[in-house]
């Protein structure tokens, strides 16, 4: 049968070391799962318990847009956290972060349109621009520019997508610098993304919201990182007004609704918040030990995590193949890691990405073999 070129994209490489990983665990091995960016733990556990007792109504189809009491208790987290008064309105609720990406996508651009992403950067951008046929334009960033786009990167370009805390880096936009892409944007007819999944973890400095610079943005977030709900796959954005409906009318087609029952988990999880920042205490500590630990063990070259819960390292003083690297790391100490080709089909051949999104102990144990295998090698 015929194939499209539009499924002509790369592999997400995370999920084929999960899988790697997967099939060592099954054959007996003991791994630490380093490679993947989900919480150790799970969805918050008074979220779960609420949820129980909506499971006794029935939970059909919500209106496109999304159950309006999540709405407005997300317009009402902008208030709480960012000082922002927002329109419930505004606020779509999506299948997860990738849904409101194919929503965002596909209410901004037209076939051919240039849209740029600063590399290194999460790779399903690149995936879904490629297969909805628009143009992913790479930007190569620096460590002086906290491997992050400037505003003179948008010229020429019909969107921006934006994340802060960024995945792989961890590094953040400071509210004078995301107002200087906004500002960029705005003179140039630049549709502008902002991707805050990571929003909430953080380490001292609070993550800025786009939001907080210009109402002349789309604003994707979701609940599977800060809210731990990975598999419940529930997200949202926020809009332009005059962009709502169109924004519904796709989703109306393309996705009906969200979940309900994730949405009515997702309800209650904001308020479990006392639950959620004593996930933020383990990933301090795991952040820690990989901050002292992994220069010890020959990793001493990585971008500032300011938030987000990764470590990218420069690994050029030990190989120039990183997915060679990372099959050799895994194979000889069960410990998963994510090569940097995901993120940065350029340069990522010389970087790895760790995640400290597990348990303490795990992370502890993963640095110990780390630096044993380092020391042998």
């Amino acid at each position: 049968m015929r194939q499209s070129t539009r499924g002509d994209v790369d592999p997400f490489i995370v999920m084929d070391v999960m899988e790697s990983a997967r099939k060592a665990e099954a054959a007996g091995r003991s791994i630490i799962h380093m490679e993947v960016g989900q919480p150790g733990t799970g969805a918050p556990a008074a979220a779960l318990t609420a949820l129980k007792s909506d499971l006794s109504d029935t939970l059909g189809y919500t209106v496109g847009l999304g159950l309006p009491a999540l709405r407005t208790r997300i317009a009402r987290h902008y208030d709480d956290i960012y000082g922002i008064d927002l329109d419930p309105a505004r606020v779509v609720v999506t299948a997860g972060a990738s849904g409101a990406f194919v929503l965002a996508f596909s209410a901004l651009f037209d076939n051919g349109d240039r849209v740029g992403l600063g590399l290194p950067c999460y790779p399903s951008y690149r995936q879904i621009l490629r297969a909805m046929g628009l143009t992913p334009v790479e930007i190569t960033t620096t460590p002086q520019g906290r491997f992050q786009p400037q505003p003179g990167d948008v010229d020429g370009l019909d969107g921006l997508i934006v994340a802060s805390p960024a995945n792989p880096t961890g590094t953040m936009l400071s509210k004078t610098e995301l107002a200087a892409l906004a500002y960029a944007c705005e003179d140039t007819n630049t549709a502008l993304i902002s991707d805050e999944i990571y929003h909430g973890i953080d380490y001292g400095t609070r993550a800025v919201s786009a939001l907080e610079v210009t109402d002349d943005v789309y604003v994707i977030n979701s609940f599977s990182k800060y809210f731990s709900m990975t598999g419940w796959r529930v997200g949202w954005m926020v809009v332009p007004a005059d962009h709502v409906r169109q924004v519904e009318r796709l989703a109306q087609n393309m996705f009906i609704c969200p979940s309900h029952a994730s949405q009515r988990l997702a309800l209650h999880a904001m308020d479990a918040r006392p639950e959620l920042d004593a996930n933020l205490e383990v990933y301090a500590a795991n952040r820690a030990l990989l901050l002292e630990g992994l220069p010890k063990a020959g990793f001493g070259t990585f971008a500032p995590p300011d938030g987000a819960f990764y470590v990218y390292a420069d690994v050029s003083d030990h190989t120039d193949d990183a997915l060679a690297f990372a099959a050799e790391i895994l194979d000889r100490t069960g410990v998963a890691v994510t090569p940097g080709l995901d993120f940065d089909p350029q340069d990522g051949h010389r970087w790895l990405r760790f995640s400290y999104a597990g348990s303490t102990a795990d992370i502890a144990e993963g640095l110990r073999r780390l630096t044993a295998f380092m020391a042998e090698r």
